[in-house]
């Protein structure tokens, strides 16, 4: 992380601003990609927190991720527009928003921005906080459900 903070820190020196978000993205679908597009338009540089293998089980149930933490990373980081990816295994990216100090902090549309885990040190700092619709019928879990009823 503190690799990934030193080159966050080169880009605010060039002015330009850092989108952060979070998630799981297990099964990489057009959701996703709607959402991480709009994020980065927010922006100029795109920053991915990955959930580790071990912590989308504890957030999602002993049966995911169904992708593992490498190939999800991979998969992100090979979007045009992501400009880094980088895996956290806590509860939170709290730590991980601490240590970046984005420009703007972006969560998907079943947040508010009260329930996002750090809006408040974002906020307090100068920064913004973006909620970003989700595409309707696009999900991991109806993907997956999908899978299973084959």
């Amino acid at each position: 992380a503190e690799a990934l903070a030193t080159d966050v820190g080169k880009w605010k020196v060039f002015n330009e601003k850092v989108v952060f978000t979070n998630g799981c993205f297990d099964i990489l679908h057009l959701g996703h990609i709607d959402y991480l597009s709009k994020a980065a338009d927010l922006g100029d540089k795109l920053v991915i927190g990955v959930n580790t293998d071990a912590s989308v089980s504890t957030l999602k149930g002993s049966s995911r991720p169904i992708i593992q933490e490498e190939t999800r990373l991979a998969k992100l980081a090979s979007l045009v527009f992501v400009d880094a990816v980088i895996l956290f295994g806590e509860g939170t990216p709290q730590k991980l928003i601490h240590t970046l100090k984005p420009d703007v902090l972006v969560k998907g549309g079943d947040y508010t921005v009260d329930t996002i885990v750090g809006a408040d040190y974002i906020l307090d700092a100068g920064g913004s906080v973006k909620v970003i619709p989700f595409l309707d019928g696009h999900s991991s879990t109806h993907y997956i459900q999908k899978i299973k009823n084959e």
